[in-house]
């Protein structure tokens, strides 16, 4: 007697978020390579007029960020229903979130975090990025931790981005178990 092959685990609709510098894009794109799934980056779907005002080192308000946070909702529902997706994105608030789920009521997320002195290291290293530094301070002010209620994992990113994937990889995983 054989063993039934196991059913294959759901494909998700996965949101890496934090703040900038954090990390998003290459731990999402780090993340989608093992468990085999596609991934997009947030910003890529910010209007125009968006990464002008964040570009100009504005931050954005929360009527800037409605459209584009359903746009995100909508992306993670076609991604999860068409074999996985791994996206990119702040998600600072609750509020955020909850507006990617009204699209996506299954996402979950992995929370990227650090310390400010870290966040800030990377943030003033980068170059040619839309997001100046100097808006750090108001990402870090406005981020909202996961609720409880919230399927979530935070993970700390002061490591090397292979082991930052993989902790967040056994996370996924254990969603199955």
């Amino acid at each position: 007697m054989t063993d039934a092959p196991a059913d294959p685990p759901p494909a998700r609709a996965i949101v890496v978020m934090g703040v900038s510098a954090a990390g998003k894009s290459t731990i999402a794109a780090g993340l989608a390579r093992v468990l085999g799934y596609r991934w997009a980056d947030a910003d890529d779907l910010h209007p125009a007029a968006n990464v002008a005002k964040m570009g100009a080192g504005e931050p954005l308000t929360d009527e800037d960020r409605w459209p584009w946070l359903d746009l995100v909702g909508q992306g993670l529902e076609r991604g999860a229903a068409s074999g996985g997706l791994v996206m990119a994105c702040s998600a600072l608030k609750r509020a955020y979130r909850d507006r990617i789920r009204r699209h996506a009521p299954d996402a979950v997320f992995v929370h990227l975090t650090g310390s400010r002195e870290l966040l800030q290291q990377r943030a003033s290293a980068r170059k040619d990025h839309f997001m100046p530094a100097n808006l750090l301070a108001s990402q870090i002010a406005t981020l909202e931790d996961l609720d409880d209620d919230e399927i979530g994992v935070e993970v700390d990113v002061d490591a090397a981005p292979p082991t930052i994937v993989e902790a967040a990889q056994v996370w996924v995983d254990s969603l199955d178990d």
